[in-house]
């Protein structure tokens, strides 16, 4: 009897341990986001981390810190708040935020950092970048086959080598499906008020109908409210980017390019939660499912059935490596994929 007392009460001591050691480790992560501009509803990029993290947060119970960046200089104040105040992981959203992520990271080499569309190569920086040319191609592919004129558009937000590279992707896979196939492109702008000036991407959009264009694609985040709301206007489509947009305007929505930014943010915190966070570079392309194209209810009935069987077909030779799509920023021009 005393035996089996003894017995049950060590058990319910390692039990406890076990409790209070699990909830330990849940209380020693602290995660924290810094959300790039355009803030966290831009219904885009950074919206994609948000629901990210937030579907980390409803998994887990856990809270995580959050602040919005407004002008540049706050990015490393940010930055080294969080890490004061004893933040871990620190995710940073952006290419922007990599100098000021890297210069904090160095002052803090015991806290776990991330970033998202930027290189930091330092020993405790998870850095994730996607192949966003790859899935660009594919959407490319579909705005040609759906497009009645034979013209197709984009609009880019800030004009950079990264949002050349998604020109270039759907670029390339316009005319792979219809050589003939006339890409109109512009860029919003040069600074960051390029990523939410919905007004601009539709003046530049109703543009580019005016010339011809009956498809558009937008890689602006916040912009791209205003693309997508001219060519609802025009009664044109309009290809979404990053989150899948498909549901702001059904029947104008073509479809949507899938970043998978929210499993990359989702990643980083469930990562350092299971003890599991390693530091370098991740690169997500189709392969691993890090870029796609969105179908659902919303544009399924604008997606004919051979429309989806040459994109599926064009997804798999890209995976297999029989269609390489040229990546812009490897030598800042744009070359047909071979």
């Amino acid at each position: 009897m005393k035996l089996t007392t003894r017995l049950l009460r060590t058990g319910l001591a390692a039990t406890a341990s076990l409790v209070l050691a699990a909830s330990a480790t849940a209380a020693d992560i602290e995660p924290a986001v810094v959300f790039d501009m355009g803030g966290k509803f831009d219904k885009s990029f950074n919206q994609g981390v948000y629901d990210g993290v937030e579907r980390f947060k409803n998994e887990t119970g856990l809270k995580y810190r959050e602040f919005e960046v407004t002008n540049e200089a706050q990015r490393e104040q940010a930055l080294r708040r969080m890490a004061q105040r004893g933040a871990d992981p620190v995710l940073g959203i952006g290419f922007a935020q990599a100098p000021a992520l890297e210069k904090v990271a160095k002052e803090f080499p015991d806290v776990r950092f991330a970033i998202i569309d930027m290189v930091v190569d330092l020993p405790n920086v998870r850095s994730i970048v996607f192949k966003e040319h790859e899935g660009s191609f594919l959407v490319g592919a579909l705005a040609a086959l759906a497009s009645e004129s034979g013209k197709v558009g984009f609009v880019g937000g800030m004009d950079i080598p990264l949002i050349r590279r998604f020109a270039c992707g759907y670029e390339q896979g316009a005319k792979h499906v219809n050589p003939d196939a006339d890409v109109i492109q512009n860029m919003t702008g040069t600074t960051p008020a390029a990523w939410n000036d919905p007004g601009r991407g539709g003046e530049l959009t109703k543009s580019q109908f005016e010339r011809g264009v009956d498809v558009v694609y937008a890689a602006a985040g916040g912009t791209g409210v205003g693309v997508y709301q001219a060519a609802k206007d025009a009664g044109k489509l309009a290809i979404g980017v990053d989150s899948n947009q498909n549901y702001l305007h059904p029947g104008t929505m073509l479809t949507s390019m899938l970043k998978r930014v929210d499993v990359a943010a989702y990643n980083v915190f469930m990562d350092a939660k299971n003890d599991e966070f390693t530091a370098g570079i991740q690169v997500l392309g189709l392969a691993e499912e890090g870029v796609g194209w969105a179908l659902d209810e919303h544009n399924e009935s604008m997606i004919t059935g051979e429309m989806k069987a040459k994109v599926d077909e064009l997804s798999e030779m890209i995976k297999s490596g029989d269609i390489t799509v040229h990546d812009y920023t490897s030598d800042n021009t744009c070359k047909v994929a071979g």
